[in-house]
């Protein structure tokens, strides 16, 4: 099963780019090393941005097409988030050891404080990264988030039933699956068939069990009772087409952290890649936003 490389293309037209580099990192007290892409910015002292990645993907798999753009002003770490790609697979996902993870990352890096950005569960891990360690956080960028995903009965059977259901297998994502994914990446990369082949790489590295569970636990997600007292500068991405999450229920999340400032991308939820040449400026200029009000 194949995409429409063609129709892809005309979605997102970039020029290819390298792929950045990374490393395997041991985070401290966390169980474990994961994958890691820190890529410096255009000075030593340059702002750090830590960039979360969504669901059944890697770090560079979500952020490759903009991390570039960023390190024209600031330095961009990725990590793989446990059980997804290379990262650490002790225990059962859980969104709370996620944010854990990423404040292991920062000690790791000899960092205090970062602005923390992501995309989709990735936004739900950074909403966490404040509410367990408030004092690492200097910002946040929020893109395709919510406050809760549970608000609705389809919704609850959906993450009930696809995390039960996933959660007895442990072979990697099916070839079929991870194909079609590999060729809607590179194709709105390029096309390119080595982009391709790094691209389906990626996807074959985490597993339905990985997948299941963290649908299960992104069902549990509920950050309503405080969102409200989030006290450090916050942009909120919304991709005006989403049909996974609701626009309303981000421009909702928005208006309940005080301060907020919301930036419109006229793109649907998979943005991130598919419509990079729509979401990178706007995603951009969203972290520009933060750090300006972080000076201030």
């Amino acid at each position: 099963m194949g995409a429409p490389l063609g129709f892809a293309r005309r979605l997102m037209e970039l020029p290819p780019e390298p792929v950045p580099d990374g490393t395997m990192l041991e985070l401290p007290g966390r169980g474990g090393a994961t994958f890691v892409s820190d890529n410096p910015g255009p000075t030593p002292d340059a702002p750090v941005v830590v960039l979360l990645h969504a669901l059944a993907t890697t770090g560079l798999l979500t952020w490759y097409p903009t991390i570039s753009t960023l390190t024209k002003r600031y330095r961009v770490i990725t990590l793989d988030q446990r059980s997804h790609g290379r990262g650490i697979t002790q225990g059962t996902f859980s969104l709370y050891d996620c944010a854990d993870d990423v404040a292991a990352l920062l000690d790791a890096k000899g960092l205090e404080k970062a602005i923390i950005g992501g995309y989709s569960m990735g936004s739900i891990v950074a909403q966490r990264v404040w509410r367990q360690h408030r004092e690492r956080v200097s910002g946040l960028v929020l893109a395709a988030s919510t406050d809760r995903f549970m608000s609705t009965t389809t919704e609850k059977l959906f993450h009930q039933a696809t995390g039960a259901a996933m959660f007895g297998f442990r072979k990697p994502i099916t070839a079929r699956i991870a194909d079609f994914g590999a060729r809607r990446t590179a194709a709105g990369l390029g096309g390119e068939a080595d982009l391709y082949e790094w691209a389906l790489e990626e996807m074959r590295r985490t597993s339905p069990l990985a997948v299941g569970q963290a649908v299960a636990a992104l069902g549990r997600h509920h950050s309503r009772p405080w969102v409200s007292r989030i006290d450090v500068p916050t942009a909120v991405v919304v991709p005006t087409k989403d049909r996974v999450i609701p626009p309303e229920r981000q421009f909702a999340l928005a208006a309940r952290i005080p301060g907020a400032t919301v930036h419109e991308v006229h793109a649907g939820h998979a943005a991130v890649v598919l419509q990079a040449e729509e979401f990178v400026p706007v995603m951009a200029h969203a972290l520009n936003t933060v750090q300006a009000r972080i000076k201030s």
